[in-house]
C-alpha cells in the first residue's frame, strides 16, 4: 500500500525500495513453487505478434486502459518484471523522479502502447507504468495502436504460451478453419497441432482419391470439420471417451488408436467398442 511520511522525496525513495523488495520476493515465491522461469517475465511484443501472425494495425488514439492489462514491452523486457516492478537498481534515478512528480500532483504524459486482443505492450512509458503500479493506481492514460492478428491472444499468460499459439497459427495456415470451427479445435500440447495438421491433410488426400477431384485447403478444412470431426466428437461424447481432455485431444487420440488397433479409417460400433476397451 502507498505510505506517506509527508516528505515526497523520502516517500518516492521508499516507493522504489518497496517495489524492488516485492520483485525479489515474487521471484523467490515462483522458485519455491517450481513455476516456469518465464512466469514473471514481461511478455515481448515482437514474439507475441510473430506467434499470432500480424495482419495489420490501426491507431485508436488516447484511451484510458487498465494497468493489469499491460503485460508486455516492445523493447524493455529486462528492466521490469511481469507486474512492472524494477528488476535492478539501474532504473532507480528516473523511477524515483517520476514517483516524486506523481506524489506532488504534477502532470504525467500518457504512455504509448500496442494493443493485441485485451493485452497491452508498452512502447514508451515503462517507468510511468511501474510507478503507477507502486502507487496503487488501477488505470492509466495511453495512446493506443491496435494490432490485428491471425490467431487470438486469448489464453496467453506467460512466454511459454507463445509456443502453443505459434503452432496453432501454423496449423490454421495448413487447415484454414473459420468461425465456430476455428474456436472448437483446441489443443494444449503445441506439437499436437502439427500432428493434427498431418492427420487432416491425410484425410483430405483420401477424400480427393475417393471423389476423383481436387479440393483446396479451405474446402478440405470445411469438409473435415463437418463430415469427420463433429460426428466423431459427438460419438465420443456419447461413449464417454472425452474425459478431462479437450474434445480435440480426445479426437486426436482415438483417431490414432482406431488405425493402430483396427487398421481402418472408418467409424462404426466395432471401432468404438475397441476404443472403449483401451480407455
Amino acid at each position: 500500500m502507498r505510505r506517506d511520511t509527508g516528505f515526497p522525496q523520502a516517500d518516492a525513495e521508499n516507493d522504489f525500495l518497496r517495489a524492488r523488495r516485492r520483485q525479489v520476493m515474487s521471484r523467490l515465491a515462483a522458485w519455491l513453487r517450481r513455476e516456469p522461469d518465464d512466469v514473471n517475465i514481461v511478455l515481448p511484443f515482437h514474439e507475441v505478434v510473430e506467434s499470432l501472425g500480424q495482419l495489420g494495425e490501426r491507431r485508436l488514439g488516447l484511451r484510458v486502459i487498465r494497468l493489469d492489462s499491460v503485460v508486455g514491452s516492445v523493447d524493455r523486457t529486462r528492466d521490469f518484471d511481469r507486474r512492472f516492478r524494477p528488476t535492478s537498481a539501474r532504473v532507480r534515478e528516473r523511477w524515483q523522479r517520476l514517483a516524486l512528480a506523481q506524489r506532488r500532483g504534477e502532470a504525467v504524459p500518457p504512455i504509448d502502447v500496442y494493443r493485441v486482443g485485451d493485452l497491452h505492450f508498452v512502447e514508451d512509458g515503462h517507468h510511468r507504468v511501474s510507478v503507477a503500479h507502486a502507487l496503487g493506481l488501477e488505470v492509466v492514460e495511453a495512446y493506443v495502436t491496435e494490432v490485428v492478428t491471425r490467431v487470438a491472444a486469448q489464453g496467453i499468460r506467460h512466454r511459454g504460451d507463445l509456443i502453443v499459439k505459434d503452432y496453432r497459427r501454423l496449423f490454421l495456415e495448413r487447415v484454414p478453419l473459420d468461425g465456430q470451427a476455428r474456436a472448437a479445435v483446441l489443443l494444449s500440447d503445441p506439437w499436437e497441432y502439427a500432428e493434427l495438421g498431418e492427420h487432416v491433410e491425410a484425410w483430405g488426400f483420401r477424400l480427393m482419391q475417393d471423389e476423383g477431384a481436387f479440393l483446396d485447403r479451405v474446402a478440405v478444412a470445411r469438409r473435415w470439420f463437418d463430415e469427420e470431426y463433429q460426428p466423431v466428437v459427438g460419438m465420443l461424447r456419447q461413449a464417454d471417451l472425452v474425459g478431462d481432455r479437450t474434445e480435440t485431444e480426445a479426437y486426436l487420440w482415438v483417431a490414432a488408436e482406431r488405425y493402430r488397433l483396427i487398421r481402418t479409417h472408418r467409424w462404426d460400433p466395432e471401432v468404438i467398442s475397441a476404443l472403449r476397451e483401451r480407455r
